[in-house]
């Protein structure tokens, strides 16, 4: 047996690390919780050429099988003021950090709050996983609250400092799902957050719920946003899904100009990228699987969400494969109908 000699388990249930709740196992697995001991477990890995597999908070991975490798996942969990101004607030937030504990933190510090990621609240993952994805919820995504991401190359061990600039940010996507695609361990995001609270309140029904309370404020924002997902979006706690499977589709506007000739009643967005707005249109990916008639169906243990057409869900006992196959389906019902290809948002490894 080649021995990992920092903190590490051998033979790791993965069950409790993804929230599918399907069952794989980890050759080793360790939560380092600070930067020395990754650079440790990673040279222990380099050094036995053993795979490095990083996992966050397991919200957005399918496991379809065992991993014959370490499975490292950071539990750096600092926050710390690094500089702030009158208007400006810099936070280092360690990547281990539950996402909406820290969206909680922003509404609290210096009483009053500071803005920029109060609409990504209730996002389920880790501070270090929210760059890779470009999460993002109600009109926001974390890119433009991001500042720098710092962490450790795995090939070779050094650190990097990336910029927001340099992340290459687009709709649910990044530099760290495409040429740094597990060649990196992020430990750190700094945010760059205001103390001019600036709402973006007009997407879906948040200004609707937000009516409900007798002032508009950071908190009540973000308890409004958690109102409306816990609403529509199964708990995977309770039944296991990763949120949403599918992205929007982001299509050529030539191409939205066919599907209204038929399907006049479609929801189309702006994409979120200004300099692609004239071309590009974004779709609906619920819309067309609700059309599909396929919101609420269920083959076997996984089926599409009641509530929710984006959401997969694993009633209980439930494969990857079965995950995997059932996904298939629909994509290739909504491509049939449609002409449109639905691409999947969760990582299947």
């Amino acid at each position: 047996m080649i021995e990992i000699k920092t903190e590490k388990e051998e033979n790791k249930s993965l069950k409790a690390f993804n929230s599918f709740g399907f069952e794989a196992k980890a050759r080793y697995f360790a939560a380092p919780d600070s930067e020395n001991k990754i650079m440790s477990l990673l040279d222990d890995a380099r050094k036995h050429d053993i795979p490095v597999f990083v996992l966050g908070g397991g919200n957005n991975v399918v496991f379809t099988k065992d991993f014959d490798g370490l499975v490292l996942c950071p539990k750096i969990e600092s926050i710390s003021i690094i500089s702030e101004d009158s208007v400006d607030i810099l936070l280092d937030i360690g990547a281990g950090v539950v996402w909406d504990d820290f969206v909680h933190y922003t509404s609290y510090v210096n009483f009053n709050g500071i803005s920029g990621v109060e609409n990504l609240a209730g996002i389920p993952g880790t501070v270090g996983a929210a760059p890779v994805q470009n999460i993002g919820a109600y009109g926001m995504e974390v890119k433009d609250a991001i500042f720098t991401v710092r962490g450790i190359y795995i090939d070779d061990n050094k650190t990097f400092l990336l910029k927001k600039s340099d992340c290459q940010f687009a709709y649910r996507d990044s530099i760290f799902k495409n040429s740094l695609k597990q060649k990196t361990v992020i430990t750190c995001v700094t945010f760059k957050l205001s103390k001019k609270h600036e709402y973006k309140l007009d997407y879906g029904n948040l200004k609707d719920e937000l009516a409900k309370y007798d002032k508009i404020n950071l908190r009540n924002i973000r308890q409004a946003v958690l109102d409306i997902r816990a609403a529509k979006l199964p708990d995977p706690k309770k039944l296991g899904n990763a949120g949403s499977f599918f992205k929007n589709p982001v299509v050529e506007r030539s191409e939205v100009e066919r599907l209204m000739e038929q399907f006049p009643l479609m929801p189309t967005y702006p994409v979120d990228n200004p300099d692609a707005s004239r071309d590009k249109v974004k779709l609906s990916a619920a819309w067309m699987i609700e059309n599909c008639a396929l919101k609420g169906y269920r083959q076997n243990n996984i089926g599409v969400h009641h509530k929710q057409a984006l959401v997969l869900v694993n009633y209980g006992g439930g494969t990857a494969q079965e995950l995997i196959d059932f996904s298939q389906m629909v994509q290739d019902r909504v491509f049939d109908k449609f002409g449109v290809k639905i691409e999947p948002e969760v990582v299947l490894n």
